[in-house]
């Protein structure tokens, strides 16, 4: 099967404080060996609604 995208990046997620979809930061949380691990933040109230990890040229997001 052929690869149609190389990473995604959340521009909104669902933000339970807020109960509705909001527009998101993202904010580099560490640097590790193998890669960088970022941190999906609301733009209204600031709660970190997940994660996305970079390794080796490849982007996985992991929910909160």
């Amino acid at each position: 099967m052929k690869k149609q995208f190389e990473s995604l990046r959340a521009s909104e997620l669902y933000c339970p404080r807020c109960g509705a979809s909001r527009p998101v930061r993202e904010r580099l949380l560490l640097v590790v060996p193998g890669g960088e691990i970022h941190a999906y933040r609301c733009v209204a109230c600031g709660d970190t609604l997940g994660t996305r990890e970079v390794k080796s040229g490849q982007d996985v997001v992991i929910p909160r």
